[in-house]
């Protein structure tokens, strides 16, 4: 399944989403999906953005290991699901906006938590969606850069 059409099940799912272990599972979805993207990325993306792709991979990692594993049934990872990017652009602007919305749903999990624990496990969540988003936006930029540059090569040219 292409990027933007899973991107847009985990933003359906993550809204559905009503209780804390059900959230936070959905939050994982969302974190291992775009470890996925950016390790696709890093491999066969445009080269301006392999860095700042692996260092969405790590980002992202570290927000799965900071919730820890859900109990998904077979074939329920999405990220499992990922056969093709599409158009990185696209790809990488609704990931942004689906790491947001993780962000937003994690706030308010925490500022209604019972324990401590499961407040601090929100708070480094959300730091880790708030890191993977700028490593998404700082790629979107590189594309954005790199389109500059072609258009004026091409006008130069022509």
């Amino acid at each position: 399944m292409d990027a933007v059409r899973l991107i847009l099940a985990s933003r359906r799912a993550l809204a559905g989403s009503v209780e804390g272990p059900q959230l936070m599972a959905e939050a994982w979805q969302s974190y291992a999906l775009a470890q996925a993207i950016g390790s696709r990325l890093a491999v066969s993306g445009p080269p301006e953005l392999r860095g700042e792709a692996l260092g969405l991979t790590e980002l992202a990692g570290s927000g799965c290991g900071i919730l820890g594993a859900p109990l998904l049934g077979v074939g329920d990872l999405r990220a499992a699901q990922l056969t093709e990017l599409g158009d990185a652009h696209e790809s990488l602007l609704r990931l942004g906006g689906l790491l947001g919305e993780v962000g937003i749903a994690l706030v308010g999990l925490a500022s209604g938590a019972d324990d401590e624990a499961t407040y601090w496990q929100c708070m480094e969540a959300i730091d880790a969606a708030d890191e993977a988003r700028d490593r998404v936006l700082e790629m979107l930029r590189r594309l954005a850069v790199r389109d500059q540059v072609l258009s004026e090569r091409d006008a130069a040219a022509g």
